[in-house]
């Protein structure tokens, strides 16, 4: 191919960014495993409010280093700590390498090692003279970590409650801690102890009062037939045992209502007090959504009858309290904290409340007034209008109502409004737990997540949260302050944790605050009005249909809006912005084809925003090669040309309960003016060279997964691809991306022999295998995720489960074919699975080891199983006559 045209000279000449050259998967994927699972020690600032799908600050860290990084002239480092410490100094003590520069830094960064530069990532690393743009900032991440750079970063949202949480994180670093603790102290004195007052019990240990941490409730329907008060429990259990009682359950007696522990909640027990036995296993709330008379038998659809009554009645049934009385006398934490009873004392108690929130006019300013709106999250996937939803103070009881009117109010008369702000940051965020649309997590003791699986799923027996909070106790407006405070406090004084040697190292704080030099905007990217003017674009794009992002945001929006509306343009509405967001939505009617339509709009707005010889660097949520064919046609279209990509492990858990997703990766792309006309013939030589010449570098230099292989293999071969994108032709015809995708997938399946064995095995010796790594080991073999599934090497009806030779699927799948035709088509996994099968149950082997005519290849693959289960059972029975002669 000739290098002679202008655009490959424009790309010859073009400064090489170490992202395009080579990214460090393993050392961004060694602290995203720990971060995610400590979000709250490693970068506490995004702990402060709520965002969904928010990538991890170590993988917008490591983007931003790999990328911003050029011109080693406009580069300093400093260490953290030692404002005066500059990479000099670092130099001289890096094991003897007293000539480490950035300049050397940068020059060894490439496919096969990467690392180089890694050197810096916990280093106080600042770049001068870039230029950054997030239009699909969400909840900041990318600018936060941007910033930290001392970059220019500007961010665009279009809906406003990002747009305020990212306000909010780039404005904490010049935030004053002391302000905010003295604000919070004048909430707490003005509301506090009208709040708590409504949150206390009986102790059950003595004549004086314990707090209220979680106030249970349980919803009630009349039987249609019979008249009968029916309590919705699906069963009995209230929560796990604790403390020495940690092997049993907490569970209500159906009979007297007591709370009793029981050695098994699924076989029949005896309540303590009153002698009752019954299962708590079984309640009154069956498959499909019905309840089922205790009294008649009647069985009824539950939103039925709720339409039908014009709602439903909540009872309290049980408490947990906190007694300080009995913690401060010494008394075992068994009797100081539990689960009791309900006695008068608490229902008069929230009669109260509810009666003091009917007659305090005034209140009712606080809260919102916005009624639901329809929408797929509301009206289609489960349906809150059947349940007796229609307004957003419908998902409260009154005391919650009255608790949070009385801190907005109080919040709403300081009069410093940054601060008034991070208070109602904090007032937002315990919206989470402070709901009548959250339940208890039994095995864990402790109240829900709303957004657990980010949609609205109401509960038959909804757990009541202590509003401003007891010593002890999740999300309390009192705990979620703490979390706000301690993330101004890391915006002021960053630090950063990285492993060395296995072990998490924390850095010294960094000198630079976050968020200085930082714009932000609401409103619809596509419409950004800037041309050529940024270094570098690095973003998190919206992904199809994961999560409609308006729908669930306006549960914190209607609040907000509360003490918003005034001071701010995009809280005027009743809702966010819905038809103008990049997202499939089948309420509206947009699915893929809009979605497409839409995400090149964005990429055109992002092409004529970025500089020439700038950069695209984004995070994108990835399934399948029609993904990949979609994604690639966006980009080329608009003029980009993809350089590189790589997988990453980001904080993605499962956005809708059941989806089965599959992983990410970060795409690389640069401006392009023209391509050049290639044949098919010729551009496929290339591929396939570029693709083998790719494996080989990384399985001989890195030690990388076959499926992280495979994603960086089809990055080498999109960059051969993204040269020609429009004037590829084949027989006469231009081939479109997606064509080529296919094609590519081809090329690199051709060059693999791995199979669906290795690709099974692999998934055994991965610790908690999920379709994510289906999807990953499958990547650039000779298998698919489809061909395991047909084996019933996975299923995902109930959860993920693997097709061990245990899992009933997967030994009805084999048994079949047993059966049918005597073992001819049978794999050898298939047949060592059915011989370790039947051997577990005592069952003869040795007849079907004759049958099959044992081979090499049988007894590899009944070692290499043997091996990574730790079970040898499968290599006995292929020779040991003691083991197969049953």
């Amino acid at each position: 191919m000739s290098e002679q045209s202008g655009s490959s000279q424009e790309r010859h000449e073009r400064t090489e960014l170490p992202i395009e050259r080579g990214f460090p998967i393993e050392r961004v994927n060694e602290i995203a495993e720990k971060e995610g699972r400590a979000k709250m020690y490693y970068r506490p600032i995004y702990t402060m409010h709520k965002w969904w799908a928010r990538r991890l600050g170590c993988v917008f860290r490591a983007i931003s280093l790999y990328t911003l990084l050029d011109d080693p002239e406009k580069i300093s480092v400093f260490e953290p700590g030692h404002e005066g410490s500059t990479l000099a100094s670092y130099g001289d003590d890096a094991d003897g390498e007293s000539d480490l520069d950035v300049a050397s830094l940068l020059e060894r960064v490439d496919m096969t090692d990467p690392e180089s530069l890694w050197k810096l990532y916990p280093k106080d690393v600042r770049v001068e003279d870039k230029k950054i743009l997030d239009p699909f900032m969400g909840g900041g991440t990318s600018l936060v970590e941007a910033s930290r750079f001392g970059a220019e970063v500007v961010g665009n949202d279009l809906n406003p409650v990002a747009w305020f949480v990212t306000k909010k994180e780039l404005e904490a670093g010049k935030t004053d801690v002391e302000k905010l603790e003295e604000a919070f102290e004048q909430v707490k004195e003005d509301v506090a102890d009208e709040i708590t007052q409504y949150y206390k019990t009986p102790c059950p240990n003595g004549d004086h009062e314990a707090d209220v941490m979680y106030n249970f409730w349980v919803k009630e329907l009349d039987c249609v037939s019979c008249g009968h008060t029916v309590p919705l429990f699906k069963d009995y259990r209230i929560a796990a045992g604790r403390y020495e009682n940690d092997d049993k359950y907490n569970v209500l007696c159906p009979d007297c209502g007591s709370v009793t522990l029981v050695d098994d909640w699924q076989s029949e027990g005896v309540c303590n007090d009153c002698g009752h036995g019954f299962v708590p296993k079984e309640g009154n709330v069956s498959r499909g959504g019905k309840y089922n008379c205790p009294d008649c038998g009647q069985k009824y659809a539950i939103t039925d009858a709720i339409q039908e009554q014009g709602g439903y009645d909540l009872r309290l049934y049980a408490v947990e309290y906190y007694c300080d009385h009995c913690d401060e006398a010494g008394k075992e934490k068994s009797v100081h904290k539990g689960y009791k009873k309900v006695v008068a004392e608490d229902t008069s108690l929230f009669e109260e409340a509810k009666q003091e929130w009917e007659t305090s006019e005034e209140l009712h300013e606080y809260r919102p007034d916005e009624k639901i709106p329809p929408g797929h999250m509301t009206s289609e996937r489960n349906p809150v209008f059947d349940h007796g939803y229609s307004e957003w103070t419908d998902m409260f009881n009154e005391r919650q109502l009255l608790s949070f009117s009385k801190i907005l109010q109080s919040i709403d008369q300081i009069e410093d409004q940054n601060i008034s702000e991070y208070l109602l940051l904090a007032f937002s965020d315990s919206l989470r737990t402070n709901t009548m649309m959250v339940s208890y997590d039994m095995g864990y003791n402790k109240i829900g997540d709303f957004f657990r699986t980010n949609s609205f799923d109401p509960p038959m027996y909804p757990v009541e949260n202590n509003v401003w909070g007891a010593d002890f106790g999740r999300g309390t407006f009192k705990s979620s302050f703490d979390m706000v405070k301690t993330g101004v406090e890391y915006a002021s004084a960053p630090t950063e944790r990285y492993v060395d040697d296995g072990e998490s190292v924390k850095s010294e704080p960094f000198s630079k605050p976050i968020g200085e030099n930082s714009t932000i905007h609401l409103g619809d990217m596509r419409k950004l009005e800037t041309k050529n003017e940024f270094d570098a674009v690095i973003t998190d794009p919206p992904y199809y249909d994961n999560i409609i992002y308006s729908e669930v945001a306006d549960y914190f929006y209607v609040w907000l809006k509360t003490l918003l509306e005034d001071r701010y343009e995009g809280f005027d509405e009743d809702q966010t912005p819905r038809a103008e967001s990049i997202v499939a939505n089948p309420y509206l009617g947009k699915g893929s084809e809009e979605f497409e339509s839409e995400l090149h709009e964005a990429f055109t707005s992002i092409r004529t925003a970025l500089k020439d010889d700038g950069v695209l660097s984004f995070t994108y949520h990835h399934s399948d090669s029609e993904s990949w064919g979609e994604l690639l046609e966006s980009l080329c279209d608009v003029g980009f040309e993809v350089t590189a990509t790589y997988p990453v492990t980001a904080d993605i858990s499962k956005f809708i309960e059941g989806e089965a997703v599959s992983f990410d990766i970060v795409v690389v792309a640069r401006p392009i003016d023209d391509t050049e006309a290639a044949s098919w013939n010729s551009l496929r030589r290339d591929i396939y060279r570029t693709a083998r010449r790719t494996r080989k570098q990384l399985e001989e230099n890195r030690d990388l997964s076959r499926g992280d292989i495979g994603v960086m293999e089809m990055g080498a071969c999109f960059r051969e691809y993204s040269k020609h994108h429009g004037k590829v032709q084949r027989d006469g015809e231009i081939m479109s991306a997606k064509e080529v995708v296919q094609e590519i997938y081809g090329i690199i399946q051709e060059a693999s022999d791995i199979g669906v064995e290795d690709v099974f095995i692999d998934l055994l010796d991965t610790s908690n295998p999920s379709f994510d790594d289906v999807n990953k080991l499958c990547r650039g073999t000779n298998a698919s995720p489809d061909d395991l599934k047909e084996t019933r090497l996975y299923n995902q009806d109930d959860g993920f489960e693997l097709g061990t030779w245990d899992d009933e699927k997967r030994q009805a799948y084999i048994q079949e074919r047993v059966n049918g035709d005597g073992g001819e088509h049978l794999s050898n996994l298939d047949k060592l699975q059915f011989l370790r099968y039947r051997y577990e149950k005592g069952q003869a082997v040795q007849n079907y080891v004759e049958k099959w005519d044992v081979d090499d290849d049988l007894r590899e693959l009944a070692g290499r199983l043997a091996d990574v289960t730790g079970d040898d059972t499968y290599t006995r029975v292929l020779g040991d006559r003691d083991i197969t002669s049953y």
